[in-house]
């Protein structure tokens, strides 16, 4: 029977200290404002789980689903420029 442990250092070779790179912090600042808007937009829906849906929370919720896509479009944008050379 061959013993696992010999291969133990083949299969962590690759050293991972937990933390994100550089470029994933850059992506997650980048998406940011999008996870922020989805917060609030997750906000709104909770506290109506538990009681009926006034008018106020039917306001709350359009406008934090309207700054979801306002997010959205915003970040896709900025996506599209960067893609293009940052000419619009």
């Amino acid at each position: 029977m061959k013993s696992i442990a010999a291969l133990q250092a083949v299969v962590t070779a690759t050293g991972f200290d937990g933390e994100p790179s550089d470029a994933e912090l850059d992506a997650i600042e980048q998406e940011m404002p999008l996870i922020l808007a989805e917060v609030d937009l997750l906000d709104a829906h909770i506290m109506t789980i538990d009681r009926p849906v006034t008018e106020l929370d039917e306001r709350r919720i359009r406008r934090a689903r309207n700054r979801v896509l306002a997010a959205r479009r915003d970040l896709t944008n900025r996506a599209g420029l960067a893609q293009a050379g940052g000419v619009a």
